[in-house]
């Protein structure tokens, strides 16, 4: 991927992504081997037709190299979460990770009027959440010692035109 100019297609995932989605997901490096299966279930239930869960990915020169997923969060009115969200390193720094925001944004405007993100607080996710506040996400909130001891939980929010 890098030295090429190329912009983020996006696109529906198929059942037929899910090895690729693994892959993107472990390559990351920073979600722990109990994290993926997680997030292939996610998956699976967003190609499987559930109504919690869409998904898009997006290719560069013709290869998948990053996904997310959001869905409404249970119990709100108009509050979604952005459940995952992984783009493979080689990947990283074209504008992937931002055109797929951007997508999962303009498709919820007018249906959602706040956009929940939950992620880590480890020194190895300062990228991921300069990523979040670069995008207009603010911290919400911080769960000191929620994913493990000194893994605090750092909530994004980001209010839509509704």
């Amino acid at each position: 991927m890098s030295g090429t100019l190329t912009t983020p297609v996006l696109r529906h995932l198929t059942p037929a992504d899910r090895e690729r989605i693994e892959d993107i997901t472990r390559a990351v490096g920073v979600f722990r081997a109990d994290e993926v299966p997680v997030a292939l279930e996610v998956f699976d239930g967003a190609v499987g037709g559930s109504p919690d869960y869409l998904a898009l990915g997006a290719e560069l020169d013709g290869r998948l190299v990053g996904w997310i997923c959001w869905g409404p969060t249970p119990c709100t009115l108009a509050t979604f979460d952005l459940y995952w969200m992984a783009v493979d390193p080689a990947g990283q720094g074209a504008g992937v990770g931002s055109a797929l925001v951007t997508e999962m944004e303009r498709r919820l405007a007018g249906i959602a009027r706040l956009v929940v993100v939950e992620t880590a607080g480890r020194p190895d996710y300062a990228s991921t959440r300069a990523f979040y506040q670069a995008r207009g996400y603010r911290a919400a909130a911080v769960i000191p010692d929620f994913y493990a001891p000194g893994d605090d939980q750092v909530v994004y929010v980001k209010k839509l035109a509704y």
